[in-house]
Formats: C-alpha cells, sequence, structure tokens
C-alpha cells in the first residue's frame, strides 16, 4: 500500500520502513465531538450508567501497573498532554490514578524548585504534614479523600528537586524543530523522554487539538487540513523514528518494540465531493494507525468501499467494524492487562467492566494486529 508521502512525507517514510500498522475499518457509534472524545478514553457510553463512573483508559492501565513501582520510579503512572478540557478523568477511581496533565515547553516543568530554597521548602513541607496529622486520624466517614489528598502531597513531593524528573520534561530547541515545533510536536518529544526515562509512567495521551475541517478544508498552504498534518507527520513521524533507534530493556529490543502507540480520532469525514462551505462533516467511518508494543508492522487490516464510504471487510475475527472498545481491549492485551476483568468496588454495585459486555458487541482484542 502507498502512504500520502506529500502530505506526510515522516510518516511515509516510517511506513516504508515498516514501523506501524494501519487499521482502515474502525466505526465511531455518533457524531458528537464531546461524547466521542468521551466515550474514545473510557470504553463506553458516557451516557450509560458505569459511563458516568468510568475512569479514563489510561487511569486503569496506572492502576493495574501500580504493582511493579520501584521506589525510584517518581513520576505518576498516567501522563497527559496537551489534555485541555477534553481529557476523561479518573472517575470512580482514586486520586492516585489520575492523569497528571502538563503543557509541554522546551523549559520543562514549572514549580519543581521552590523560589526560597529546597531547606525552606523542606521545613514547609514537614509543617503542612504535622498539621495535617490529626485529619488523617478522623472517621472514615470522611472516605478516601484524605488518603488522595496525602497521596497527592508525597507524589508532588516526589517530584521535587529530583535532576530526573526535570530532564525528562525538558528538550531541546534542535528537538523541538525536528519535531515540528507545535504544541504537538513538543508533546511528542516529552512522550519519548517519559518513555526513555522508565520513571514509573505506563500511559501516555496527546491531544493534537481540533482538526473539525467543516470549511475550507483545502485552504493550502497553512489553512484547513495542513497545518494539523504537518504537526502530525512531524511530531509522531519523530516519535516513531526515535523510539524504533533507543535500546528498550530486552535483548536485542528498542523502545518502539516496548511501547505501544495508538492513534486515533472521535470519527471520519464525509467522502465525495466537498460541501458548499467547502469542507468535509463528521462521517463514521476512519482510521487508526498502531504501532510498536509487539504488533506486526507495515499491514493494512481492514478495506472500505473505493470512495471510503462504508466498511467492505473489516479485516479480523470478529467480521465487524472496530469500535472504541475493540481499540481499548488491545491495548489492555499489548499490555498484559485483562480485559475481561470485572472490578466490585464501584459505587453502582453492579460491577465495572473494563470492557463492558452489555452492549450490541463486546470489545475484543485486535488479535490480528500480532500475528
Amino acid at each position: 500500500m502507498d502512504f500520502p508521502s506529500g502530505l506526510l512525507p515522516n510518516l511515509a517514510t516510517q511506513f516504508g520502513l515498516s514501523r506501524f500498522s494501519l487499521i482502515r475499518s474502525c466505526q465511531s457509534t455518533a457524531l458528537v465531538h464531546s461524547l466521542l472524545q468521551n466515550w474514545t478514553q473510557i470504553a463506553r457510553n458516557p451516557a450509560s450508567a458505569t459511563g458516568k463512573i468510568a475512569p479514563n483508559v489510561g487511569c486503569v492501565v496506572a492502576l493495574e501497573m501500580e504493582p511493579q513501582r520501584t521506589s525510584a520510579q517518581k513520576l505518576p503512572g498516567f501522563i497527559a498532554l496537551n489534555g485541555g478540557g477534553a481529557l476523561a478523568q479518573n472517575g470512580y477511581f482514586s486520586g492516585k490514578y489520575a492523569p497528571f496533565d502538563v503543557t509541554p515547553a522546551p523549559g520543562g516543568l514549572q514549580n519543581l524548585t521552590n523560589p526560597d530554597g529546597q531547606a525552606s521548602f523542606s521545613s514547609r513541607y514537614d509543617m503542612l504534614l504535622a498539621s495535617d496529622a490529626p485529619l488523617r486520624n478522623l472517621p472514615s466517614s470522611y472516605g478516601t479523600k484524605l488518603e488522595e489528598m496525602a497521596d497527592f502531597y508525597s507524589s508532588a513531593r516526589q517530584m521535587m528537586y529530583d535532576p530526573d524528573v526535570t530532564n525528562t520534561f525538558r528538550f531541546s530547541t534542535a528537538d523541538q524543530q525536528r519535531y515540528g515545533n507545535s504544541a504537538f510536536g513538543n508533546a511528542c518529544a516529552t512522550a519519548r523522554n517519559i518513555v526513555q526515562s522508565g520513571l514509573g509512567t505506563r500511559f501516555v495521551q496527546i491531544n493534537l487539538g481540533g482538526w473539525d475541517n467543516h470549511t475550507n478544508i483545502y485552504a493550502a498552504p497553512n489553512g484547513g487540513i495542513f497545518g494539523p498534518a504537518r504537526s502530525l507527520d512531524s511530531g509522531l513521524g519523530a516519535l516513531i523514528a526515535d523510539l524504533a533507534t533507543m535500546p528498550g530493556s530486552g535483548q536485542g529490543k528498542t523502545l518502539l518494540d516496548e511501547t505501544l502507540i495508538v492513534v486515533k480520532g472521535e470519527f471520519g469525514r464525509t467522502v465525495g465531493n466537498i460541501t458548499a462551505a467547502q469542507g468535509r462533516d463528521h462521517y463514521f467511518v476512519h482510521s487508526a494507525l498502531v504501532a510498536g508494543g509487539g504488533i506486526r508492522p507495515g499491514r493494512v487490516l481492514g478495506k472500505t468501499t473505493t470512495d471510503g464510504a462504508y466498511v467492505e471487510d473489516p479485516g479480523w475475527s470478529e467480521g465487524r467494524p472496530v469500535y472504541a472498545e475493540d481499540v481499548a481491549a488491545t491495548i489492555y492485551s499489548a499490555l498484559g492487562i485483562n480485559y475481561t476483568t470485572v472490578k466490585h468496588d464501584d459505587p453502582l454495585g453492579r460491577g465495572f467492566e473494563y470492557i463492558p459486555t452489555t452492549t450490541a458487541y463486546v470489545g475484543k482484542p485486535i488479535v490480528e494486529l500480532f500475528q
């Protein structure tokens, strides 16, 4: 298969090197931004009963991977980059597993040191702990909020005055340019550092931002689809290239081999002729990009009709289009997490399924990606 090298030259190069695969048979269940942004992140209908308490997929990963954390791993289990207002949170899970939302910049994180010096900061922190100590002995009617705040304090304190943490969130001007000199590129450069650091983060979520070209979609050279496409191409292309050349922990493995990258939007765009407003509107059929994590690269799963309007061949064992729940089940399985897990600690008392089974279809891992 040819990749659109004119619009996405860096990704075309990575595809030519067999470093990722494509799923062409994705399909959305609705065409509303806020609904589908949340649906994609929590792997279920946000309007359903459990959808109202569901955590982000990244929170599930952070919780499941917590037992593997060492004392030297000081970063949160789930870091979101450029999350903004579209970031699904921890739902009914403890705040310990909530996304740590960062807006990356070359200079790194702010407030990792205190302007009055480390000694003054340590003294004030000790005073805070002493003041809070009586609260921690209050009756359990206060729930878990006091424990969650204590975890928040402790996690933040670990990150202060730590050169490894400081360096993880910094990147050079040269890297900034190579990654596209954009908010998305900055996030991809930071994600590379987070993966390379091995400081305990097991899930990184990056938000590209708006790509909603209802009008003037082909307003070249910098309008419409072209600006976001360049940001995606430069940032993601550099991230894949770097991870593919960085040694992993396993013998002969790279960091790309040990890191699953999934790139997916809410839904697609209408096909055929553009609209009277010179744009394309929301559409159910779309695609996804998957790299690393043990997948078999350089492949294309699924097929649409020649005009891209409908899924002609799903390309996987379930014989239907790929939904957000399937993508989440694939992520869990690739990380060694049992996607059929049911937790019995939810406030509804009905059992929280990582992948819901009370729907018209049950989400399943796309095993063909790994075969």
